[in-house]
């Protein structure tokens, strides 16, 4: 079976290398080097990770970012990171570091790819979108709790999922593959290529919320 976590990992890292260290990203404040020295510390530095999750210890997150990224330079960051964790690190176990791995390098890498003037829709295995579909339908009510309305995700073959049940304002089905559902879930509604049905005012709530992880 094909671990895509590694197939994202190693495409990002050849995209870093392509575009430099300056460039932006869909990570707010972050250009390509800050999201490589994310991706870095996340798995290299246990210090670092708990403040990727928890709010109250992200100061702690942003000065080890800041100290790695004042210790390597962006291509020694990318060669980190192509290298893949190190061996004591959590995300270096197969099968857990491919579960935590596949959403946040596939997210990460269009985070770039989207992030430049021209990009487009890439056509991803039919396996890679199964394995993200999952990951959706797992994570998806986490994801979207914050999300102004109810929210139905659907698939072009009309498999659906509830993510979250309706609210005042109804409920919006969002229809796209897999990939683009879970790019909208993980907070990037603005370049997810996804169809949105329901009342106008709540698809017009949904559309501009700021939501996900």
């Amino acid at each position: 079976m094909t671990d895509y976590s590694r197939v994202e990992r190693l495409a990002l890292c050849d995209l870093f290398d392509q575009l430099g260290p300056a460039e932006p990203t869909l990570c707010e404040g972050w250009d390509t080097y800050d999201l490589a020295v994310h991706l870095y510390v996340r798995e290299a530095d246990p210090m670092a990770g708990p403040g990727i999750m928890i709010p109250a210890l992200s100061d702690t997150t942003e000065r080890r970012m800041k100290r790695a990224k004042e210790r390597y330079s962006f291509a020694e960051v990318v060669g980190k990171v192509r290298n893949g964790p190190p061996p004591v690190s959590i995300y270096a176990l197969p099968k857990l570091g491919a579960q935590f791995n596949t959403a946040e390098y596939f997210v990460h890498h269009e985070d770039v790819r989207r992030a430049q003037p021209t990009w487009d829709v890439r056509a991803l295995p039919a396996d890679q979108q199964e394995g993200l579909w999952k990951t959706v339908r797992l994570s998806s009510k986490t994801m979207n709790r914050k999300s102004p309305t109810g929210l139905v995700l659907r698939l072009p073959d009309g498999t659906t999922s509830v993510a979250k049940r309706p609210t005042a304002l109804g409920s919006v089905t969002v229809t796209g593959e897999p990939a683009e559902l879970l790019l909208f879930c993980f907070g990037r509604q603005q370049v997810a290529d996804v169809e949105l049905d329901g009342e106008a005012e709540a698809v017009d709530q949904l559309r501009n919320a700021s939501f996900g992880v």
